[in-house]
């Protein structure tokens, strides 16, 4: 009873620290948002430089689970909660990863009005951010039912991408002086589309975690990236 309490004890405080994680990459996403919005260059600085918290933590959660691992010896379901987390932390670093790429294009662009106003972009990343506080919570649960729900909001996501590269393309093609404006709005929706798509990779955890087995839940390619995919194939 004394090393499952400790197990339970060590756990809940994996889990809190997957809670944490969670709000400061939502949070960056959504403030690296509105410093491309508002053009704010300060603001995009402060999400690059917090990205440093964000993979901080990813590493706290790798080493935590490994001494877990070699002190606690967990099994079956415990165990696949443990490894579960690491994949979950990475993933989370990287779309912090995200967030600080649009930060940086606000760095690009903050000197000059954008090429349109921001209407689905914004919308994009209130998506992805509530899959991935979703999924987060749905890993904590082992919620194998909410893993579709996740995955059918990424088919959200990739629409209003193709719908921002299709309006975007249409600037260029009229007006080649909006290219490089353009381009990096482009730039800014695929970051933001990768960062759904990773929400979707931590609903395939879900699944490891509550059945012991590791699907691919992921669509596919959007039309906008298949067509680069193409592009680059020919």
């Amino acid at each position: 009873m004394a090393i499952r309490r400790g197990l339970d004890e060590e756990l809940n405080q994996l889990r809190d620290t997957l809670y944490r994680m969670e709000q400061l990459v939502n949070e960056a996403m959504q403030q690296a948002m509105d410093s491309l919005k508002k053009r704010d260059a300060e603001l995009a600085q402060r999400v690059i430089r917090e990205d440093e918290v964000i993979n901080e933590l990813r590493y706290d959660v790798e080493q935590y689970c490994v001494n877990t691992i070699a002190t606690q010896q967990p099994v079956a379901t415990d165990l696949r909660t443990i490894i579960g987390a690491v994949h979950i932390a990475v993933e989370m670093e990287r779309m912090g990863d995200h967030a600080a790429g649009v930060a940086k294009i606000t760095l690009k662009v903050c000197d000059e009005p954008l090429l349109k106003p921001l209407i689905d972009l914004p919308r994009m990343v209130a998506i992805a951010s509530e899959m991935l506080h979703e999924g987060v919570r749905a890993f904590i649960n082992a919620d194998a039912e909410m893993a579709q729900s996740i995955v059918d909001r990424d088919d959200e996501v990739d629409a209003l991408h193709d719908q921002i590269y299709r309006e975007l393309i249409t600037y260029m093609l009229e007006d080649p002086a909006t290219i490089r404006r353009a381009t990096h709005l482009i730039r800014a929706s695929h970051a933001v589309e990768r960062f759904a798509d990773r929400a979707t990779n931590i609903a395939e955890r879900i699944l490891f975690v509550a059945k012991g087995k590791l699907l691919d839940l992921t669509s596919e390619a959007s039309d906008a990236d298949q067509y680069l995919l193409d592009a680059c194939e020919g």
